[in-house]
């Protein structure tokens, strides 16, 4: 089987890493071709793994992204090119072509719905003439069914964790030491794009506002802004000038992007994700298996995830309030963070392995193309 796979961006955020970890586990009948920007630490990836990769951007000249017909037409020549047995959309603006090309030409397709976000008819048209769809979690089937998707179409089909790339360690000192933070300093890891769906500014006001009656924790964020638009950059600049107004500065650091996620995370004591929406969040699945305590929302799929008081706390998305409970809470708590942390791994290495969660994918492409 020939599945072509078509992704829209050339940098790695959850889409991405959730695709690389399932073609990690690609059984031998199964023939990969990746369509997908040039260059990039995607495209990086993908040659690291020896997949094969045909260029090609969903950009115009000006790097504005192509309307979805435009992309369509100039995606069919490559498609008629590779001639795959299935093309799969790696997300929902790549479902958006992949349904416009089962439309236009008869291509058997399908795509990723890795997003819960709000929907044109028009959009809903296009995801509809795809063959089936895969949501990443029962929160995001059910927004988008909710819109206008055929629920005959859309399956539920969990991302996966590398549960041996990700589990429990003992420190080594190293991100102490890189930031030159105290061997006994209680270090928060927050990881995903610096954006206003990631609740970033949730945790800021938290800490500035109650900054008298929190533990001294130091808060490492893990992540970039990748939008260009004014709102954006405005966004993570009023997170910067919040911090240095309260004086809180050296409590808080900024490391960018990283590909060395399991280490950090087997060097912080809890992770914090104030995520306002969050489909099926990955870096959850990685700070379980990695047996790290968690504070998470309850937005979107989380909660088919975490179990509250079982494998971590549970706040309100948006609720300074709650996440300043929760902070006040675990960091004191020793026994209960090692309750959670037990918890955590033992839930995502038994629901979500990543080589069943794989198998699952695989044996969904090949149903749709028999």
């Amino acid at each position: 089987m020939h599945v072509a796979i078509l992704c829209e961006y050339g940098s790695i955020n959850g889409g991405e890493n959730s695709l690389l970890a399932v073609l990690d586990h690609c059984p031998d009948d199964v023939r990969i071709t990746v369509l997908a920007p040039a260059e990039g630490r995607f495209a990086e990836a993908l040659a690291t793994r020896q997949l094969t990769h045909v260029p090609f951007s969903l950009l115009d000249e000006n790097s504005h992204r192509l309307p979805p017909f435009e992309a369509a037409n100039r995606l069919m020549p490559v498609i008629e090119w590779l001639k795959p047995d299935l093309l799969h959309g790696n997300s929902l603006s790549t479902g958006r072509i992949t349904g416009l090309l089962s439309q236009q030409m008869g291509q058997l397709c399908t795509a990723h719905l890795r997003d819960i976000i709000g929907l044109s008819k028009t959009a809903i048209h296009h995801l509809n003439s795809n063959r089936k769809l895969v949501a990443v979690s029962r929160a995001t089937r059910d927004f988008h069914l909710q819109q206008g998707l055929d629920p005959d179409r859309v399956e539920v089909l969990y991302n996966g964790v590398d549960c041996e790339r990700f589990q429990p360690r003992p420190r080594d000192g190293r991100l102490r030491r890189e930031r030159s933070l105290p061997e006994d300093s209680l270090i928060a890891l927050t990881i995903g794009q610096i954006g206003m769906r990631k609740g970033l500014d949730v945790l800021v006001d938290a800490v500035t506002i109650n900054k008298d009656q929190l533990p001294e924790i130091h808060y490492v964020i893990v992540g970039e802004r990748y939008s260009s638009k004014l709102e954006s950059i405005e966004y993570e600049q009023r997170l910067h000038r919040q911090i240095e107004e309260h004086g809180l500065t050296r409590h808080f650091h900024w490391l960018g992007y990283r590909d060395d996620i399991p280490e950090l995370l087997n060097e912080c004591d809890l992770l914090i994700h104030p995520a306002r929406q969050e489909p099926l969040g990955r870096v959850i699945l990685e700070a379980a298996a990695s047996g790290v305590s968690l504070i998470a929302t309850t937005a979107g799929g989380t909660k088919e995830i975490l179990d509250h008081t079982l494998a971590g706390i549970l706040v309100t998305p948006g609720s300074v309030e709650h996440l300043t409970s929760a902070l006040k809470y675990l960091p004191d708590r020793s026994g209960s963070r090692s309750t959670f942390e037990q918890e955590a791994r033992k839930l995502a290495c038994e629901r979500f392995d990543i080589r069943d969660r794989a198998a699952d994918l695989f044996a969904f492409w090949r149903s749709v193309a028999s």
